[in-house]
């Protein structure tokens, strides 16, 4: 038996983060599976030289150019790949790309951003949930599902540095954090949680404040596994010394 590395990045802008590194960064690193968010770009704008590190690349953008964007660097050939939740509303804005990996199905999320309006609160929120809707019906057929990326929300009080003053802001509202509780409640496990109960540990700073330099952030980028495969599950880390993005990566090693 071999273990599966899988690590997740929102790179906030590809093209930027290249300049700041990735490349020696992915030599370095090698994961098995690379999940990206806010890719911010196209095939057509990525020349990276991922073969030779023996990586096919999948990327997914939406209709407008330069905004959200996911990708999958992967060394292990999937049955199948897809995008996007079938709902055209949600997949226009190129923010899921997902891959059967036959003993579990992988979905790759850039999850909305509700501050914006009320609106887009709603549009978040009714996202979460066919986003769910998605994942149970692979459940349903026996499936495991690995579900990472930017959820865009702080769970509990440990996963942000500020909890009373962000109690009333998107992404940790009370109605964004009930939904992390149902997915808890339908089997999902954060894998982050199995190894480490402490908090402090972030995975993304407000860039305009500097608070990376003082450590105020958010734990918002999840590895999220359904139960079928907790057990599989043998380590799951936050790679906060990596730069290059106002996220982080993190990771999951698995059995495979």
């Amino acid at each position: 038996m071999g273990m599966l590395r899988m690590i997740s990045w929102n790179v906030n802008g590809l093209r930027a983060v290249r300049r700041k590194g990735f490349d020696e960064w992915l030599d370095k690193e090698r994961p098995d599976i690379l999940c990206l968010q806010e890719t911010k770009a196209d095939e057509s704008q990525i020349d990276i030289d991922t073969d030779s590190l023996g990586y096919a690349v999948h990327m997914v953008s939406g209709d407008r150019r330069g905004y959200s964007g996911v990708a999958l660097f992967t060394r292990l050939k999937p049955r199948k790949i897809w995008s996007g939740l079938g709902i055209e509303r949600f997949d226009r804005e190129g923010r899921v790309i997902a891959a059967d990996y036959g003993d579990f199905i992988l979905f790759n999320v850039y999850f909305p951003n509700g501050k914006q309006s009320a609106e887009r609160l709603r549009y978040k929120l009714d996202f979460y949930d066919a986003f769910l809707e998605a994942a149970e019906g692979f459940r349903r057929q026996g499936r495991g599902v690995v579900a990472c990326g930017d959820f865009n929300t702080a769970h509990t009080e440990r996963d942000l540095a500020r909890p009373r003053e962000n109690s009333k802001v998107s992404g940790f509202l009370p109605e964004e954090r009930a939904w992390l509780d149902r997915l808890v409640e339908h089997g999902y496990v954060d894998t982050f949680r199995m190894f480490n109960d402490e908090p402090g540990h972030y995975t993304w700073w407000d860039l305009k404040t500097r608070a990376r330099e003082r450590d105020i952030g958010w734990r918002i980028d999840y590895f999220f596994v359904s139960s079928e495969l907790r057990e599989r599950v043998k380590s799951s880390f936050i790679l906060k010394e990596v730069q290059g993005s106002d996220h982080c990566p993190i990771g999951i090693e698995l059995d495979a």
